[in-house]
């Protein structure tokens, strides 16, 4: 039985990914701070599954032992958290991807997927980039996701230490660490929530989907096929599921029960735009995605709606639950007198 280390297992994708792997009998260590809570992973019962309390920038490297396979989802998640604080980007999604990488090829484990981001492209330069495209990244989420990927090509050895990259595409769909921060999700929950759907900008930017469990297949596609995967980048997604964010919302609204209708906010513009190319995924690795933007629609208003989901948990609104727990640390930090709050 092949061990696999998932870092950023509490995640949204990671919640996902620790579940399918025990279900093709790996033996499945979670590695996560576990800010958005330890429950992320309680639907999860199996004895070949290990929780690690842990920080990539800080674990001790004993863990890594024995370990065959690292899968790479820790970091901070998106354009917006990115920007709390430089240095928590350069420490988090930087050095502590980088370090985790460095140290497993030092303990020899053989295989590294890297989960990083179609917004690496960021302002496209054209449209069906490719993964041969100049980057154009814009952000520093995207900044970060450049500088790892750069890192791990340099480390990669097809003999001893196997790297692959993944680009994904903007995910949606419903996940026990759920996100209302990604675009067809919020627009779900306010669709469902207030009977409005927005749209930030003018609507046409140009963005790809993919729901989180094709996200979590395209990973294991990867992990069970190193020869094809080994040393390659990967766009993950389909080139039918490329859509400026005007027409996302025109699903949305259309595959929502209660017909919601569409506002614009065109104070709020969103300069990424990318239509993205993703052949090589589907001619290399046989990938194709499953699940459409409207079935992955239909499965948050149902999870909303029988209450199994709830719209107002905090943890669902990264950026804000952060920001949360900063707020928290510095009046506890205020209120400590000799190690302790009573």
């Amino acid at each position: 039985m092949k061990r696999v280390l998932v870092s950023g297992a509490g995640g949204y994708v990671g919640s996902i990914m620790c579940e399918e792997l025990l279900k093709r009998n790996y033996e499945v260590y979670a590695l996560d701070r576990f800010f958005f809570g330890l429950d992320k992973l309680s639907h999860i019962d199996d004895d070949n599954f290990t929780i690690i309390q842990e920080d990539i920038r800080y674990f001790n490297e004993d863990i890594l032992n024995n370990i065959d396979i690292v899968i790479d989802l820790a970091g901070l998640s998106n354009d917006a958290t990115a920007e709390i604080n430089p240095k928590f980007t350069k420490e988090i999604n930087c050095e502590g991807s980088i370090r985790l990488a460095k140290l497993s090829k030092k303990l020899g484990i053989k295989q590294y997927i890297y989960s990083s981001s179609a917004s690496v492209y960021g302002a496209g330069l054209k449209t069906s980039l490719t993964e041969v495209e100049e980057l154009n990244p814009i952000t520093d989420y995207a900044k970060s996701k450049v500088a790892v990927e750069e890192a791990l090509l340099k480390l990669h050895d097809v003999n001893n230490f196997s790297v692959t990259l993944l680009r994904n595409s903007t995910i949606y769909g419903l996940s026990p660490r759920m996100r209302f921060d990604l675009a067809i999700n919020i627009m779900s929950l306010c669709g469902w929530r207030d009977e409005v759907v927005y749209i930030m900008g003018d609507g046409e930017q140009w963005r790809p989907f993919i729901h989180v469990r094709d996200v979590v297949s395209a990973f294991i596609l990867c992990l069970e096929k190193p020869k094809l995967s080994s040393g390659q980048i990967f766009n993950v997604g389909s080139n039918e599921q490329n859509f400026k964010i005007k027409s996302i919302a025109t699903q949305v609204a259309s595959s929502l029960t209660n017909k919601p209708k569409i506002i614009y906010v065109p104070d709020n513009p969103d300069m990424r735009t990318y239509n993205v190319n993703f052949d090589k995924i589907k001619t290399v690795l046989g990938f194709e995605p499953k699940w459409t933007i409207k079935s992955g629609v239909e499965e948050i208003e149902s999870a909303l709606t029988d209450g199994s989901l709830k719209s107002d948990d905090p943890t669902t609104h990264t950026l804000k639950w952060y920001q949360t727990l900063l707020n928290w640390h510095k009046k506890i930090n205020n209120l400590v007198y000799k190690d302790k709050i009573l």
